[in-house]
């Protein structure tokens, strides 16, 4: 069996160590095991993690995949309120759009429509389907007060100070937009049903479109989505008589004449509110309007003119304060919260840039196995919390990338941030609640146990909401004694927090942060 292992194990170590060049020591040592019997495994070795927490401050939200809406009120690290501000555009096939008044055109209605994430559950004969939603914070059916403004806050491309630059906007430039804001867009007879706001996992079911050969059509069933009614009056006003006057020439011209919409949230009464993960790019308004059709046959057309909700977007978030931080416990929070740096091997008491036990371990030239890091969570400080985040990310705090182990492992799933489930990082749950997660690193401790030129580099350990999107967004105010300038934006896009056992005195041996690695190693004599 251990022959099988060491097989097994020299195939993998060649084909990494081709991959980040390893000397020819290692693959020396390879060659010997399949020779004799001198070499062993066993137990692993554990080593010391040096782990700090340290508060993001504001974070650039400009352009996220997905946008936080909501309140969000967690049991250990305080209530998140988030609004958002996104441009509008107009179609690039139906630029200038021209509404003749000579016909009597009218605006009928004015429907503002951002589908939720969800999946598809039963359906029954009459063709009713269930949903589930996904990324619904807080309680079901909670209720917030949702209020839609014009917004009067011109988005930028670019920095006016610095041309060459992209103008950034971060989480917590809510004030600005709001000072700003313009008219209240809620349809006034819906006003008092939006102070009772819910995303509901509901399915939309519209009349179907009644024709002389269709006279009952079956209705038109979607998923669900956000679905509100705005007022004809300001879009008659800032459409349909705008667009005679040039403002609707193409889409440059429309985003400095219609600057946009805000939207803000408030708590509905005593309820405690939730909060949703958007797709706020596949939203939508449609004003449907009617029409003679023409000036001598005033049979009436009914006809409907969309704007897109994918221009540039900003997220805010306010926060209640993170719980005091300390030596024993790591503090992750997604959106605009905390972070850990991570430090491998301990302390450099000779100060010639390498970690004492990482100097001795390359002078044993073992064969490295495996290798991972466990991170415990600390249940007593999570309290009741029902929503833990479902993973974590260790990356290259220093060079702003993956690990080797995030790029070797090829895992796919169907399911949203499964994927590499190798490199790992997933929750790892006893009877609905989490217990720890693990980070596979073996790639990582090959390089620096058999590259004496690899640095132990600082790593970075946040909330993450998708594995797959490895991209960075600045911090507004560089973090001065990591010299951190950036988070990934997946834990921007994470509104979750978790706490961890750290690397402290005070902490149980067996939930300190574990860096384990098993080796192929000589036989003592």
């Amino acid at each position: 069996m251990y022959k099988s292992i060491f097989l097994k194990s020299l195939f993998f170590a060649i084909v990494i160590n081709s991959i980040i060049s390893c000397d020819n020591d290692s693959n020396e040592l390879g060659s010997d095991i399949i020779g004799g019997n001198n070499f062993e495994t066993g137990t692993p070795e554990t080593y010391a993690v040096s782990a700090k927490s340290e508060d993001t401050g504001p974070v650039e939200t400009l352009d996220l995949p997905v946008n936080a809406l909501g309140i969000y009120k967690n049991p250990v690290f305080g209530t998140t309120k988030a609004n958002l501000a996104v441009q509008l555009q107009m179609d690039p096939l139906k630029l200038n759009p021209t509404f003749d008044t000579a016909l009597h055109t009218e605006i009928e209605s004015v429907v503002l429509k951002i589908p939720y994430f969800s999946t598809k559950g039963t359906t029954d004969t009459d063709g009713a389907t269930t949903y589930t939603l996904d990324s619904i914070y807080g309680p079901l059916n909670s209720k917030i007060k949702l209020r839609i403004y014009e917004s009067k806050y011109y988005i930028r491309d670019l920095d006016p100070e610095n041309p060459t630059e992209v103008q950034r906007y971060y989480s917590n430039q809510n004030q600005e937009f709001d000072q700003v804001k313009g008219e209240l867009l809620n349809n006034s007879a819906d006003l008092s049903q939006n102070d009772q706001f819910v995303f509901s996992p509901a399915e939309l079911v519209e009349p179907g479109t009644v024709t002389d050969e269709d006279p009952t059509p079956d209705p038109i069933r979607s998923a669900p989505a956000m679905k509100l009614n705005l007022k004809p009056e300001f879009f008659t006003s800032k459409i349909l008589a705008a667009a005679s006057t040039g403002k609707l020439l193409n889409n440059n011209v429309f985003k400095e004449y219609f600057r946009g919409l805000y939207f803000q949230v408030e708590n509905s009464g005593t309820d405690e509110g939730n909060l949703a993960m958007l797709n706020i790019k596949g939203g939508t308004i449609t004003i449907n309007y009617k029409q003679d059709t023409s000036t001598t046959d005033t049979t009436v057309l009914h006809k409907s003119y969309v704007l897109y909700l994918n221009g540039k977007s900003v997220g805010f978030f306010e926060n209640e304060s993170n719980p005091v931080q300390n030596t024993d416990n790591i503090y992750l929070r997604g959106g605009q919260g905390s972070m850990a740096t991570i430090d491998l091997f301990g302390p450099d008491s000779d100060n010639n840039g390498v970690a004492d036990k990482l100097e001795e371990l390359r002078a044993n030239h073992w064969l490295v196995n495996d290798a991972s890091l466990t991170f415990f969570i600390d249940n007593d400080a999570m309290g009741i919390s029902a929503n833990e985040p479902n993973r974590i990310y260790l990356y290259d705090l220093k060079n702003k990338r993956p690990l080797i182990d995030y790029y070797s492992d090829q895992s796919s799933s169907s399911k949203r941030n499964y994927s590499k489930s190798v490199f790992g990082g997933i929750i790892k749950k006893t009877s609905n609640r989490g217990v720890y997660y693990k980070i596979r690193l073996t790639n990582h401790i090959r390089g620096l146990l058999n590259n004496i030129d690899s640095t132990n580099v600082r790593l970075g350990l946040v909330v993450t909401q998708d594995i797959g999107n490895v991209t960075n967004k600045k911090l507004k105010t560089p973090i001065p004694i990591a010299d951190i300038k950036e988070l990934p934006i997946s834990s921007i896009t994470n509104p979750l927090g978790t706490i961890l056992f750290g690397s402290g005195d005070n902490v149980p041996l067996e939930k300190r942060i574990q860096l384990k690695i098993y080796y192929t190693k000589p036989k003592q004599n």
